[in-house]
């Protein structure tokens, strides 16, 4: 970005290109030491530009994103990393009587960097302005001053004001779910193995080269248990698991050659490995909870079989909303119209025809009973919920399975006939799941990528116990995260570290909770 004019003058031994390459932290320690290197009479003007300078990065050293360097396109930032820049400007501008609304800021974050962005609130509150925070991590709730409960359920169950009142008030009131979890009450302390017992059922060795910003590693996690591998934001987690590891075992199943940096990797038993990643599901409308879940094409084939049905001459193809007889011509099946605004971008409504349920008058005709007398068309059922379409199925057995599992998964809200595409990472994560519950699974690993993300701590917990229903069947379960419940839950911990960027990327503890929490070395530890 610089011109060559200037890589010529240097200031304590490097030029604004090179500075221009460091990392936050690298520059930082650099800037304190450029008033003593200048003439006596520039020291009070440079201590005047540097501390200014040391006063906005040390919220974004405390927000966890030193290892960003400076010439680092805004472009290629995650959410989280973006998010914290702004919160540092707000801080900077020392705004007063604004209102900053903070949409889940503790997304991504490790607990340590979680007490940075709490005084960055601090600071914003100072200047005379408001906070209001949608989040559902305890350690940044905690530190509230007054907090709105919304509930009870989710979907069509919640949207009421449940609770409302200072951290202390909602401890103690009995209406609220989140209070038990304020208070440390709804925490589980699992049982955990020890030592070599953790390794009993085998384990999973790789051996790596520097990649990135990752050093050197020889890596061991122990098959048919849950591991988590932690650490600050750009520790080298995610290049350890998703780099790495992955390729590293589909090259060993499939036969091909390993990562170039990959040295070796021993994974005897082990089959498959599957990434439950929070990417999108389908790319269309046409991709609904009901046909990923396969709950669509069994609830097809029973309303071909009913009385109405047959009389109409209508087979299971003419209940698909894609291709069938039944689907609204007017939408072609999508429950939406898309509207053609001159010189703005094209904006989608809900078709009045069908208003969304994707079929003609003619499917609702075509109902069904159940076996508690009650009738309903798929229409309908597409429109429910699956609680609501599970008591509403409940004689049916394969259908009756499926949706079970996705209430088990915590999905008990959303409706059969929501589009894919439009879930959250969160819920996107838990769906894809939902085919792999209930098999034998002893030679298949699962990596998760923060699938907290969006989780209220029941629902973690629910997620919890999904995760011990995989290892119940055999499975090797690897998550990549920093929810202090999931990493207190684990088998067995891998702590990335110490800090971010190249001040990262090695193991700085491993071993249980327990082990974790008294090793000296790690920041996760003392959280734990």
């Amino acid at each position: 970005r610089l011109s060559d004019a200037a890589r010529a003058p240097r200031l304590r031994g490097i030029s604004l290109a090179e500075a221009c390459t460091m990392t936050l932290t690298e520059i930082v320690e650099w800037v304190r030491g450029v008033p003593a290197s200048l003439p006596e009479e520039m020291r009070p003007m440079a201590e005047s530009i540097c501390a200014s300078f040391l006063d906005t990065a040390r919220r974004l050293l405390d927000l966890g994103i030193g290892y960003l360097t400076l010439d680092r396109s805004a472009a290629t930032l995650s959410t989280g990393e973006r998010q914290r820049m702004q919160l540092s400007r707000a801080v900077r501008n020392r705004t007063s009587g604004v209102l900053y609304v903070l949409d889940e800021p503790s997304i991504g974050l490790h607990p340590a960097n979680l007490e940075g962005l709490c005084g960055v609130m601090d600071d914003l509150i100072a200047d005379g302005n408001s906070v209001v925070l949608v989040d559902h991590d305890t350690q940044i709730l905690s530190k509230s001053d007054w907090m709105i409960e919304m509930g009870p359920g989710a979907g069509s169950q919640g949207g009421e004001v449940i609770a409302q009142g200072t951290v202390a008030d909602m401890e103690r009131n009995p209406v609220s779910i989140i209070g038990p979890y304020l208070a440390g009450k709804d925490r589980r302390e699992p049982s955990h193995a020890s030592g070599e017992e953790i390794f009993k059922y085998g384990a999973i060795t790789m051996s790596t080269g520097r990649i990135h910003t990752v050093q050197p590693l020889e890596v061991r996690i122990p098959k048919g248990r849950l591991t988590v591998v932690t650490g600050v934001s750009g520790s080298g987690k995610t290049t350890m698991v998703l780099e790495s590891l992955i390729p590293a075992l589909q090259a060993r199943i499939s036969g091909a050659s390993l990562p170039v940096h990959v040295k070796g990797i021993e994974a005897d038993g082990i089959g498959q490995v599957k990434l439950i990643d929070a990417s999108p599901i389908g790319i269309n409308v046409r991709s609904t909870v009901a046909t990923y879940a396969n709950v669509h094409d069994e609830l097809r084939k029973v309303f071909a079989k009913t009385p109405d049905a047959k009389k109409h001459g209508y087979k299971d193809g003419d209940f698909s909303y894609n291709t069938g007889k039944l689907r609204c011509p007017t939408c072609d099946g999508t429950g939406v119209i898309s509207l053609d605004v001159q010189f703005l971008p094209d904006v989608e409504i809900s078709c009045p025809d069908c208003r969304g349920s994707r079929y003609c008058r003619a499917a609702e005709s075509i109902r069904r009973e159940n076996s508690a007398g009650e009738f309903h068309s798929l229409p309908e059922l597409m429109d429910m919920d699956v609680n609501s379409a599970l008591n509403a199925c409940g004689d049916l057995r394969t259908v009756s399975q499926r949706l079970r599992v996705l209430r088990d998964l915590g999905l008990g809200y959303l409706t059969l006939g929501e589009q894919t595409p439009s879930l959250s990472g969160g819920e996107a994560q838990r769906l894809k799941l939902a085919s792999e519950m209930g098999r034998g699974q002893q030679d298949s690993v699962f990596v998760f990528d923060e699938p907290t993300i969006g989780l209220h701590p029941s629902d973690v917990q629910t997620l919890l116990e999904v995760f011990r229903g995989l290892i119940g069947h055999g499975a090797t379960v690897i998550v990549i995260e920093h929810d202090l419940d999931v990493i207190r839950s684990a088998d067995f911990i891998i702590d990335m570290g110490p800090g971010g960027g190249s001040e990262g990327g090695r193991i700085v503890a491993q071993g249980s909770p327990r082990e974790i929490s008294a090793d000296p070395h790690s920041i996760t530890g003392k959280f734990l």
